[in-house]
């Protein structure tokens, strides 16, 4: 199995009702379905902090803007189509003043597009979240704000 430890960045999007954006992906590799907050690998040049607005952006239609200059550095180690990650990915924070903003992914990659369930503003995490500390980071970016 190849492992990759490309940098990336995440984004918890809060609305004001305290619900969490979670992206529902399917790995055909494994087979198994995951949630997880949006964001992606860092592009050549690209500091962690423009990585999450892109990202935001690209996969919710959602103002990059929104995303607060403050991260959490979380420890990731999971499998995504047969290769592992194992790397430090920054966690930023955004917060919405609306009830469940619109979600229009716009730029979705070819394999983002082919793994793409949809996604959900929930107030309780599912199983099968990533990371399984996602309610510990919440807790810690919005101490931090």
């Amino acid at each position: 199995m190849t492992t990759s430890d490309r940098p990336a960045a995440r984004v918890v999007c809060l609305d004001r009702d305290g619900r969490v954006l979670l992206m529902h992906w399917h790995d055909r590799v494994s087979g198994l379905d995951v949630w997880e907050p949006p964001g992606g690998g860092l592009d050549p040049g690209e500091t962690p902090l423009e990585a999450a607005r892109r990202e935001l952006t690209e996969e919710t239609g959602l103002p990059g803007a929104a995303v607060q200059d403050l991260a959490v550095e979380v420890g990731r180690d999971f499998t995504w189509l047969g290769v592992r990650y194992v790397k430090t990915e920054s966690f930023f924070l955004a917060r919405f003043p609306t009830s469940r903003p619109q979600v229009t992914p716009g730029a979705l990659t070819q394999e983002e597009r082919d793994a793409y369930l949809g996604c959900r503003w929930t107030r309780r995490l599912p199983a099968g979240v990533e990371p399984p500390t996602l309610a510990t980071v919440i807790r810690q970016l919005t101490t931090l704000a």
